[in-house]
């Protein structure tokens, strides 16, 4: 009989080793600052993992070019295999989806073991006592599904999140591959403006030596090639700056792009205001704004949050299956107990869940109105910007006809030389004024985009919160990236 009593107690003991044994280990996965320093400079554009991911998500138009020459889309598709904005947004995605699974686990009985002991037990009589109870919680008002539903939410704020990061990470690409293009370009006349500022000033001092001319004129064309200079100087040094912050923007080394050419097409002609519509582009920025939909999943959030605060006025329940061998006797017992809510019925929680969710609501609200007003500032801008484009254009149209005709007449004889050369100051000069107002027409495009965070010239998407993840699409290449 004893031994059956015994049996009896430590059968469930038995159970909890055996489930114990399934259970994780540890294993710890240290970090090395040195290691990953020289992943990241080892990191390039011809890394088989990144032309895998280029070639499945790259529109075939643009496989077709040649695989050393770079633009826009490729440029942003590289950054969204290697920044590491993205791997911590998509870390961040892993933790909430980690946490929807520990919101679907159901709580774990306990058990509960009372051995005692007789001192006056009766001759013949064994003094122990042995008891063991089962303790099985139970879930009332539905507050696991309401739990659910919470954790599931924030899997939606997270992955909306990672969308967010991978537009801002195409607008950082965008905007410095813009710098660096006005720079290149900037300093392509500034050096033509130098050649004929050296031609101006052995002119006049040819001038000069003939006593056509006063040493005030030398020192003027003296100074004004020194200026060019300068600004030559600075343009290549906005240049050389643009370069290593565009390779910061895509995530690689700075020599990772010495190997490949650049294209700038994307910049070269500015989209028409014709081609964006102000209700399509305010459409565009309520409906498809990552930020927008993220506060949105943030505020269902705080309903489910809610939902489980009124459930949780119920008390959850316990029922507890126990044995006792009491000396020689078998006893059974049932017990049941549950929280009384006797000094308070959660109001404190609620109100507080309540008030969440009401700052939840504002703050979408609130991100709504200055959506809406960004995307209207940033509309009208551009279109201001096209305008002043397009009086530049037609400045630099007319310069150039008067450096055409200058020519013709430098020609037949009626000009001299410096005069056709400061003609062809005048025309350097409107184009410089020209590709000015063109950089700000593309700047001003890239804020409208950011305002929508979509491409408007019909580019690859990247706020789509299924974003194509480098992890799961080239598992054979992830050991080369940090």
């Amino acid at each position: 009989m004893q031994i059956l009593c015994f049996n009896r107690v430590v059968a469930p003991l038995f159970v909890v080793m055996v489930t114990l044994a399934g259970c994780a280990s540890y294993a710890p996965r240290p970090l090395s600052p040195q290691a990953t320093a020289s992943a990241f400079e080892a990191r390039t554009l011809s890394d088989p993992g990144l032309e895998n991911y280029l070639a499945a998500h790259l529109p075939r138009t643009g496989q077709a070019e040649s695989s050393h020459t770079w633009d826009l889309n490729k440029l942003t598709l590289a950054a969204l295999y290697y920044h590491p904005d993205l791997e911590v947004a998509r870390a961040q995605q892993n933790v909430a989806k980690a946490g929807v699974q520990v919101s679907r686990q159901r709580p774990n009985p306990s058990l509960n073991l009372t051995p005692a002991y007789n001192a006056n037990a009766i001759a013949g009589m064994s003094p122990w006592i042995l008891g063991t109870m089962l303790n099985f919680p139970i879930e009332t008002a539905g507050r696991r599904g309401y739990r659910e539903a919470q954790a599931n939410h924030q899997l939606d704020d997270a992955r909306f999140h990672v969308a967010e990061v991978a537009w801002q990470v195409r607008s950082h690409v965008r905007g410095r591959m813009l710098d660096y293009d006005a720079a290149l370009r900037e300093a392509a006349i500034l050096k033509q403006t130098l050649a004929l500022r050296e031609n101006l000033l052995q002119a006049v001092q040819r001038r000069l030596a003939a006593g056509e001319a006063g040493q005030a004129e030398v020192d003027t064309e003296q100074a004004a090639l020194a200026d060019v200079r300068l600004q030559l100087d600075k343009a290549w040094g906005r240049g050389a700056a643009a370069r290593v912050a565009l390779a910061a923007a895509v995530g690689v080394p700075v020599a990772a792009l010495d190997s490949v050419k650049l294209s700038f097409a994307a910049f070269n002609r500015p989209l028409s205001a014709a081609q964006i519509p102000a209700p399509a582009v305010r459409r565009a920025a309520l409906t498809n704004r990552a930020d927008l939909l993220a506060a949105l999943a943030r505020y269902e959030v705080s309903q489910s949050a809610l939902q489980l605060e009124i459930a949780r006025q119920y008390p959850d329940l316990q029922i507890g299956p126990g044995y006792k061998w009491d000396q020689g006797a078998n006893k059974w017992s049932l017990g049941i107990s549950l929280t009384l809510p006797l000094f308070n019925q959660n109001q404190g929680q609620i109100a507080q869940a309540t008030a969440q969710r009401e700052l939840a609501a504002a703050r979408f609200t609130a991100l709504q109105t200055r959506a809406i007003a960004q995307t209207g500032q940033a509309l009208a801008d551009y279109r201001a910007a096209l305008a002043a484009l397009d009086s530049a254009q037609s400045l630099a149209a007319i310069q150039q006809l008067r450096a055409q005709s200058a020519q013709r007449q430098f020609s037949s004889g009626y000009i001299d030389h410096l005069a056709l050369d400061q003609a062809r100051l005048q025309t350097l000069a409107a184009e410089n004024t020209r590709l000015t107002a063109s950089i700000q027409a593309q700047r001003a495009l890239g804020a409208l985009e950011d305002a929508v965070q979509q491409p408007l010239d019909g580019s690859i998407q990247i706020t789509d919160p299924a974003l194509p993840d480098p992890r799961r699409d080239a598992p054979a290449h992830q050991g080369s990236r940090p």
